[in-house]
């Protein structure tokens, strides 16, 4: 569905309009129907004089000649009457088949008669030759339809695109009630009481041609189209397999009304994000239930049915492409290897490990301290991929001991660390477990990765790391300057420098082996800074969801919030990508668009659930939580950005900060936090100088 640009021409509301190539493709058409109209019987008139123009009787080749005119006049006419002038010969099938038929029938009976009126007094005939009749009726439908099928068959096989056979069930076909026959041509009607859904179809183009065809003739879709969208002008008042393109866009709501629509079906896969989240909101202004083809994989094989539109969901409104990623790249790195996943069966790690999984790792070992989410997650695993050679461990990245242990048995090349407690209001009461786990735990697994020669680290950051409100953020920051301070340890060959904070002794865990290794380690450690998960736990879409089935009322905790937003498989590419790219020390930001304000989301949520947001749902702004504040940064502002070989993902340069006594001040981070003091956000704020908790709004 393209939208073309009117140059010079005022289009008049409504969509009525006629663009100016659409008026010479008719003019063309007319004009050839004319010439074969008047040759189809001339040639009739030669036939039955065995091709001698001289043995042609004058009477009857000056009845010829009189009527001709008026009844190329009278042909014309009809032919627009019934449509051959405004349908969309690309997609012609059985129902355009039908209106040439009826108009040859009513052509031929037209000229069987009128013609005798120009034979005139005297004349020894009161009629034309019978040859005359059947040769030129025949030749005229033949040539009419020539031109038209012709182009269409041009296009089919330039295009290479299967069309779903319907036969004549696309002209009369079952109304699914008592046997009612449905009426002809695309007029369908409730009988009986038996209401039949009418759909209004967005998009003109090869996917809405075959949702189309799919409802006019498969027998178990009781459904009718009453009307379809296109921003093309071109198409605008002309005819697709009986149904008329009313108009663009903005002819939307208009339509809805006018067609009385119940289904709005969006058939424009190969449209871009933003075109399709711009028509998703006008429908979703409706009542109408909305259902969307989400890409064009079906449209290239062929394979276009009723059955793979999908209910429109929050991710169709973000309005972004979704991230690219280079899937060889991946492979390259993950193939062979074997990949640990920290926080493994949550949002993110979960994802992480199906994807890894795909690219088909040496062994996947999945580590995650809640036993319920890891045990589904072990049965999908063992089904989707019975040939993977994986292993679900219970533990915590707190546990120094575990986490050395399972280096050490298992000596993982790659840590996608996904571990994290995350939730901000809840965290806010718990300030001292969130450094435990985030921050000591993150220190804790990266020591151990760097002392068992793990080759890649990539920690799993936020975007309310960058000038935090909230004690989660801040603690996300700390892993930031964990991951980088690593790093640049490593690169100063001073890794055995990195002080071990450990809570207890850890024995034969920690060799004098491993400190010599040390000395010479290279592991790569990278951190992805990511924005608000759609769908994750703790989500609001969930929260929503689960308000709308109770009947509200939605919580919002401020009219003007905003967010960034990405899909749970996007943020995963990105996690893979970071490793294809890292070369130490980097925060990996995505390219997330324009933030989008929480009310709009839950407003489009409620009416995609088929209700009216303030009358059917109300909402209710409950004002921000603790933690919270209206927007969310992905980059600090001294930290700039670099270009990676994908254009939506960048590198945020490192911020300098003093890596001696950053790594002083965790041993006294870390013993406040195991004591439980209550000045643990003031020892944080000495460590991350951009967290300000008083500025929670």
């Amino acid at each position: 569905m393209s939208k073309t640009k009117n140059k010079g021409n005022k289009a008049p509301q409504s969509g009525r309009y006629f663009h100016v190539q659409w008026r010479v493709m008719a003019f063309v058409l007319a004009a050839y129907d004319a010439v074969a109209i008047a040759a189809a019987y001339f040639l009739g008139l030669m036939l039955r004089f065995d091709f001698q123009y001289s043995k042609i009787l004058a009477y009857y080749l000056e009845a010829y000649k009189r009527f001709i005119p008026y009844y190329i006049v009278f042909c014309l006419s009809l032919f627009w009457l019934l449509r051959l002038y405004r349908s969309i010969w690309r997609y012609a099938s059985f129902s355009e088949l039908a209106r040439i038929l009826i108009a040859s029938a009513i052509s031929c009976v037209v000229h069987i008669f009128g013609i005798r009126l120009f034979l005139g007094n005297g004349i020894p005939v009161n009629r034309m030759p019978i040859s005359y009749h059947v040769v030129g009726s025949i030749v005229q439908l033949f040539l009419v339809m020539l031109i038209r099928f012709v182009y269409r068959f041009w296009v089919l096989m330039s295009a290479r695109i299967t069309i779903p056979s319907g036969g004549l069930k696309g002209v009369v076909r079952r109304a699914g009630v008592g046997g009612t026959v449905r009426a002809v041509d695309g007029d369908m009607r409730s009988f009986s009481g038996f209401h039949i859904p009418r759909v209004m179809l967005v998009g003109a183009g090869d996917a809405g041609r075959l949702i189309l065809r799919d409802i006019q003739t498969a027998a178990e879709v009781q459904e009718q189209v009453v009307c379809i969208i296109d921003d093309n002008k071109n198409t605008w008042r002309r005819f697709m397999d009986g149904v008329q393109i009313v108009g663009g866009r903005e002819m939307i709501p208009e339509a809805v009304e006018k067609y009385q629509v119940d289904k709005i079906y969006v058939a424009i896969p190969s449209a871009s994000m933003q075109t399709r989240k711009e028509i998703l909101e006008i429908c979703a202004q409706t009542d109408c239930e909305i259902k969307n083809l989400p890409g064009v994989f079906q449209l290239v094989s062929g394979d276009v049915t009723v059955s793979h539109m999908r209910d429109v969901s929050v991710e169709d409104l973000l309005g972004r492409e979704p991230v690219k990623t280079d899937l060889k790249e991946v492979f390259e790195l993950i193939n062979g290897k074997t990949v640990l996943v920290t926080g493994g069966s949550g949002s993110i790690g979960s994802e992480l490990c199906r994807q890894i999984a795909g690219h088909h790792p040496k062994k996947l070992i999945v580590l995650d301290f809640y036993e319920n989410s890891a045990y589904e997650l072990q049965m999908e695993l063992k089904e989707k991929f019975p040939e993977l050679d994986f292993d679900v461990l219970i533990a915590s990245v707190r546990d120094s001991r575990k986490m050395f242990q399972v280096f050490e048995e298992y000596r993982p090349q790659i840590v996608y660390h996904a571990a994290a407690h995350k939730h901000v209001p809840l965290m806010e009461t718990v300030p001292c477990e969130v450094i435990k786990n985030n921050a000591i735990g993150t220190y804790k697994t990266a020591f151990a990765a760097m002392a068992h020669g793990c080759e890649r680290f990539v920690l799993i950051s936020t975007d309310k790391a960058v000038n935090p409100t909230n004690i989660m953020g801040a603690s996300k920051r700390i892993c930031e300057m964990i991951i980088q301070s690593f790093d640049e340890k490593i690169k100063a060959g001073k890794a055995d420098e990195i002080p071990q904070l450990f809570t207890h002794e850890m024995g034969t865990y920690y060799s004098a082996l491993a400190k010599e290794q040390l000395q010479t380690i290279h592991t790569e450690f990278v951190a992805v800074r990511f924005g608000n998960v759609l769908g994750s736990n703790g989500s609001v879409i969930p929260i929503f969801k689960k308000q709308i089935e109770k009947g509200g009322p939605v919580t919002v905790t401020h009219p003007d919030i905003i967010r960034y937003f990405m899909t749970i498989p996007e943020a995963v590419s990105l996690v893979l990508l970071a490793g294809t790219y890292a070369k130490g020390g980097e925060i990996f930001v995505l390219d997330m668009g324009s933030q989008v304000k929480i009310d709009t989301l839950a407003r489009n949520l409620i009416r995609l659930s088929g209700f009216k947001p303030d009358v059917d749902i109300k909402i209710e702004y409950i004002g921000l939580r603790p933690g919270e504040k209206l927007y969310e940064e992905k980059l600090m502002a001294e930290e700039g950005l670099r270009k990676t070989d994908n254009e939506l993902i960048f590198i945020g340069n490192p911020i300098p900060f003093d890596v001696e006594e950053f790594l002083k001040q965790l041993r006294g981070l870390m013993d406040s936090a195991y004591n439980n003091k209550r000045d643990i956000r003031e020892r944080v704020k000495e460590v991350v100088k951009t967290y300000h908790p008083e500025d929670g709004g």
